[in-house]
């Protein structure tokens, strides 16, 4: 049933909240909307993924933390405006779905740049400098086997970005202060030209992957870049050479990865993403001494959470006022008649 309303409703994930009630985590942006009369936020009763349909009947968005939205999500969506992802990726939401039911979507462009591009660098110093397995060998005792484990500088050697938006763009610029090689890029969408004022770069991906020594994946997961990374990307690279996922587990070919590091052929890697998610049995890539793992969660700060929120809350609050939202991963859905009927008909009467 269609709805005319004077209050413009958000609702949140019931991920973002602990079993007190309370949000998990200290600042998630909902200061945003203090002042703003028109417009309320809720929380779903409950953690479904994906998001069903009758979770979100009289809302007009969705700020989602992990839940997936599907065709059934939104398939009674006349009173339901915007789905917004906190964070950057979109591959669990059905947006050409969302678009046919007259939803936008929009992500937190930007706001999560600085935070993986610190991990990402974090996690560049760990890996060449055996940080976890030096932590182990005083926690075991094994003092003297020191000498195993050299570690190498990141002066003079080569970063490799597959993909060049906001956050590899973010770790290069961190990475400037480290007296490393001109960085390589394999992205479409980034010509040389453009590439060489950025101070970096472009080249093929066969190119990147045999001549980085580390390998740093920034793409969204799409159609394109489904197992971008298997075996034959793999096999071209240098045996002291490192791969790092931050964007999505699916990118990567786990089957191969894991041959090439169980068996030597690349120095190491740093995974904090997987195929399947959630990981709530051991996994395998656990039991190999060269990789750092962490729960999809290696970015996660306070700063990130805050201002991801302050992102996501803002770009709901400019729906409630009539104003395109930053981020939005299907813009046309705004020149659509039906959707601007019912956003002339829920946005807030402030």
């Amino acid at each position: 049933m269609s709805i005319e309303t004077d209050r413009f409703r958000v609702a949140l994930t019931a991920d973002f909240f602990g079993a007190d009630g309370g949000t998990r985590y200290p600042d998630i942006g909902l200061s945003v909307f203090e002042g703003h009369n028109h417009l309320e936020w809720t929380k779903l009763s409950e953690h479904r993924t994906p998001i069903a349909h009758d979770q979100i009947e009289g809302v007009q968005g969705v700020i989602v933390l992990t839940p997936a939205v599907s065709a059934e999500t939104v398939s009674r969506s006349e009173n339901l405006l915007a789905i917004g992802r906190f964070g950057v990726g979109y591959d669990a939401v059905d947006v050409d779905a969302c678009s046919r039911a007259n939803v936008a979507v929009f992500i937190t462009t930007g706001a999560v740049d600085r935070s993986v591009a610190e991990a990402t660098v974090g996690w560049m110093i760990a890996l060449t400098h055996h940080m976890r397995i030096k932590d182990s060998l005083v926690r075991t005792g094994e003092w003297d086997t020191r000498s195993r484990y050299m570690g190498k500088e990141l002066r003079d050697r080569t970063f490799g970005a597959v993909g060049f938006g906001g956050i590899g763009r973010a770790t290069v610029g961190l990475l400037r202060g480290f007296g490393m090689k001109t960085p390589l890029v394999f992205d479409p969408y980034l010509n040389p030209d453009a590439a060489a004022k950025l101070g970096v770069r472009a080249v093929s991906l066969d190119e990147l992957m045999s001549d980085a020594d580390f390998v740093s994946i920034h793409c969204p997961l799409t159609k394109e870049t489904r197992g971008l990374i298997g075996a034959s990307e793999l096999g071209l690279m240098k045996p002291d050479a490192y791969l790092i996922n931050t964007a999505r587990g699916g990118i990567v070919d786990e089957d191969a990865l894991y041959s090439a590091l169980a068996e030597g052929r690349i120095a190491g890697a740093a995974l904090d993403c997987f195929a399947s998610e959630p990981v709530l049995t051991p996994h395998r890539f656990g039991t190999l001494e060269n990789v750092l793992l962490a729960p999809h969660s290696i970015a996660w700060t306070d700063e990130l959470f805050r201002d991801i929120g302050r992102a996501v809350c803002g770009g709901m609050l400019d729906l409630s006022l009539g104003k395109v939202p930053n981020g939005c991963v299907n813009p046309a859905v705004f020149d659509k008649p039906e959707f601007q009927e019912k956003w002339a008909r829920l946005r807030a009467r402030s």
